[in-house]
């Protein structure tokens, strides 16, 4: 499970970029964190994943702590963000097996996870191509195979369909629909209304860095007293943005 309880994280003094936020994942759910840009979401995940420390508050995953267990929580975090870049003269191979070598995974089991991920995104034929040579699509698709590379229990994508085509976007939201069915507890960011109904399994409403609402598809809907997920985000957002 990862918790977040009452997190707080500002920047400058009497301004906070988040203020207040807490919820559970269960391990086998996508929670989606949705929200318009600048509304805190990469801060929240970054702070999640350990990369950023909150101003107050705390955030467990697994029941541990980053200033205790920080080694332990890396080994079990999978994070992916737009914001990571590969290594433009490196290639695929030479990167999956430096990342496989950081994780300690035995050289018999890198050859036999090397080949499933490059097998399920299309990558083989581009293993040996530098980084730079690689289409967007395909670049999100080795930062993904790079990131779970360790198979970690929890897994955190900051808008991991941003800048896809079509068909690699739906080969990535299968996979996460895998991940979820295999028991993984997931983060997942966007601003995507169709991603968000059609995947998460619960969606929180960032508004101004709070968490305007929380609950299922149908449950905001409700709480809204709309007809459709967007009609509800809007609605959350007129009521709860401060100008």
């Amino acid at each position: 499970m990862i918790r977040c309880i009452d997190v707080h994280k500002s920047y400058v003094k009497n301004k906070e970029t988040i203020a207040g936020v807490s919820f559970d994942i269960e391990d086998g759910m996508i929670f989606g964190l949705l929200g318009p840009n600048g509304t805190g979401k990469t801060t929240l995940m970054q702070m999640v994943a350990t990369l950023m420390k909150p101003t107050s508050g705390t955030i467990l995953i697994d029941g541990m702590t980053a200033d205790r267990n920080l080694l332990e929580i890396h080994r079990n975090i999978g994070f992916l963000t737009t914001e990571i870049k590969l290594d433009p003269l490196s290639t695929p191979d030479r990167l999956f097996s430096f990342f496989a070598e950081l994780y300690d995974i035995p050289k018999t089991e890198i050859a036999k996870r090397r080949q499933e991920s490059f097998g399920r995104f299309g990558i083989e034929p581009f293993a040996d191509k530098r980084i730079v040579e690689l289409s967007t699509g395909m670049k999100q698709k080795v930062s993904i195979a790079i990131s779970l590379i360790h198979n970690p229990k929890f897994i955190i994508f900051d808008e991991p369909t941003n800048g896809l085509d079509i068909l690699t976007s739906k080969q990535v939201l299968d996979y996460l629909k895998e991940l979820r069915s295999s028991g993984h507890a997931i983060l997942l960011s966007t601003h995507i209304f169709s991603l968000a109904e059609s995947l998460c399994d619960r969606i929180a409403v960032l508004i101004d860095g709070r968490i305007a609402a929380a609950g299922t598809v149908n449950e905001l809907i409700d709480l809204t007293g709309t007809k459709t997920f967007e009609e509800a985000f809007f609605k959350l957002y007129m009521d709860n943005h401060k100008e």
